[in-house]
């Protein structure tokens, strides 16, 4: 009888779970069972393995073989489970030693020819291994730059089983082939990264030398609208953008990820864990620097958006634009419940999905920017423009956007026609992305060192009764908003929003505390109800 065992790891949404891999060979009828709740694509791993030890030059023990995957209580998915289930195959047949594999964590699919293929969630899955105490892993080669992205754990990335096999035997590692041809594209790259994965699936591309770099000076006038996306990038605040087509709305969102400043090292692997469980992770580009922007279709489903699927629920839009930008665009024309299904994550950060095969949490902390027309046609905001929208049809239209949704947006700004002047640039140039970047850079320097020592680093993060009570605004600052309250104008949510985005104009102006002006301003932006006050913000305030 011979037993051996490695270990791998199961994903449940970003988290990991550490597998034990547990071969044993016993005399008898020769049997390959799996078991420890596999699902059918771990099932077929039975098949892969068997071709992939013959064909790397091993011999297939012939006998009674059982493998099995403890915890047995938790789902396995997926072909990332091969490579460990034929190291202890092999360890069991002694073929290569089982001390060498007992505490190491091996991450791949495995061809019939025996070459490893690279697969999807490296990056989640080596940091569950190292959370576990683990500080070896075997990984695909395309995957080992993910995979070293965890510090204090060694890794080896590997082509082929025969290459593995050779390592742990201690003899000479045989090279592996290249790809055919010069230029194509490498076919164990295929299913890697799902096909569509580009602009609005999750990653903003490009580079600020790039000449289709998204300039915020390519917006005409608008000038109230990128004052409010000014203040939404420094405080982390949710954007409502309304007003006719043609406007600028979705130019002004498309730019919006290039002002925030580049994630840090801890967002970078948080963003890029999401990104790489989901499969759109680019090939040679194995940390995420910027900011995700996410743009689904206003035909999105509720499962796209917040995630779902058959089996173990994948990340959907909220959670692919994490740290980043959610743009709704034509907000209005989506499905109320797929909307109101936003309630929840904009509160707290994250997402908890809840099917049949297990409960999964996903991070969705973002920057979420609503765009929308005012009516069906579009026109109802243009003077003179003929707009023969019923009253009562543009009352449906605009109650599509729930109240509940809206007082979770801290912005709303009506965005007016663009003017002659403005389209011929008559006005100059506004602002250059690089520019408004800088300011909302020190914006959130001087918030980050308010809320050290706190588990916030944003105005938008922080609870209100906590701004209230640790840093209050100025005297009489509030007054204003406070009357609101009274009045019903203002919910309870609606004036801490209130102060958040005071605190936020505050920081961009660089006074130590809200006065009645940043008060103003947050009012001005929250109600859209102009109080004089909007201009504070921006150049030379």
């Amino acid at each position: 009888m011979g037993f051996a065992r490695a270990c791998s790891v199961a994903l449940v949404g970003v988290d990991g779970v550490v597998v034990e891999v547990q071969a044993d060979l016993e005399p008898g009828v020769a049997a390959f069972t799996l078991v420890g709740l596999p699902d059918k694509t771990l099932v077929e791993s039975r098949d892969r393995v068997r071709a992939a030890v013959v064909n790397s030059g091993a011999a297939w023990p012939q006998k009674k073989l059982t493998v099995g995957l403890s915890p047995a209580s938790v789902p396995k998915a997926g072909a990332h489970f091969d490579l460990a289930v034929a190291a202890a195959v092999l360890g069991a047949a002694e073929v290569v030693d089982p001390e060498a594999i007992a505490d190491l964590v091996l991450i791949g699919e495995l061809g019939l020819d025996g070459r490893v293929r690279p697969v999807r969630g490296i990056l989640p899955a080596v940091v569950a291994a190292a959370e576990a105490g683990y500080r070896q892993v075997v990984v695909p080669r395309q995957c080992a730059a993910e995979a070293s992205l965890v510090p204090e754990v060694a890794v080896l990335g590997v082509g082929s089983l025969r290459q593995l096999i050779a390592v742990l035997t201690d003899a000479p590692v045989p090279e592996e082939d290249p790809p055919d041809g010069e230029g194509r594209p490498d076919p164990m790259l295929a299913g890697l990264l799902l096909p569509g994965a580009g602009l609005g699936t999750g990653l903003a591309r490009g580079a600020e030398d790039a000449p289709d770099f998204p300039d915020l000076a390519d917006v005409a006038g608008q000038h109230g609208a990128r004052r409010a996306l000014e203040v939404a990038a420094s405080g982390g605040h949710h954007l409502f953008l309304s007003g006719p087509p043609g406007a600028g709305k979705t130019m002004l969102a498309e730019r919006l990820p290039w002002i925030l400043p580049p994630l840090t090292r801890q967002d970078s692997l948080e963003v890029t864990a999401v990104h790489s469980v989901a499969g759109i992770l680019p090939p040679g580009e194995p940390l995420v620097a910027r900011p995700p922007y996410c743009a689904p279709h206003h035909s999105a489903t509720m499962q796209s958006l917040v995630g779902g699927g058959a089996g173990i629920p994948r990340p959907g839009a909220v959670s692919l634009a994490h740290r980043g930008v959610l743009f709704l665009d034509e907000a209005a024309e989506f499905s109320a419940k797929v909307l109101d299904a936003l309630r929840q994550p904009l509160e707290s950060g994250h997402v908890v999905i809840a099917r049949a095969a297990g409960v999964v949490r996903l991070p969705a902390r973002f920057l979420m920017v609503l765009a929308a027309n005012p009516c069906p046609c579009g026109r109802h905001s243009l003077h003179g423009s003929g707009c023969e929208c019923p009253s009562s049809v543009i009352r449906r239209y605009q109650a599509r956007l729930s109240g509940p949704l809206l007082d979770r947006v801290d912005l709303r700004v009506e965005v007016e026609p663009v003017t002659r002047s403005d389209l011929l640039g008559r006005g100059g140039r506004g602002e250059g992305t690089r520019a408004v970047a800088d300011r909302v850079r020190e914006a959130r320097e001087r918030a980050a060192a308010r809320y050290a020592g706190t588990p916030w680093r944003l105005n938008a993060e922080v609870p209100g009764h906590e701004l209230r009570t640790r840093w209050p605004a100025g005297p009489g600052a509030l007054a204003q908003a406070e009357r609101d309250l009274e009045r019903g104008l203002l919910t309870a949510r609606g004036m801490d929003r209130v102060l958040r985005v005071a605190w936020t104009v505050a920081d961009l102006r660089g006074r130590d505390r809200p006065d009645a002006l940043d008060a103003a301003v947050a009012l001005e932006l929250r109600t859209g109800i102009a109080r004089g006050a909007a201009s504070a913000i921006g150049a030379g305030s």
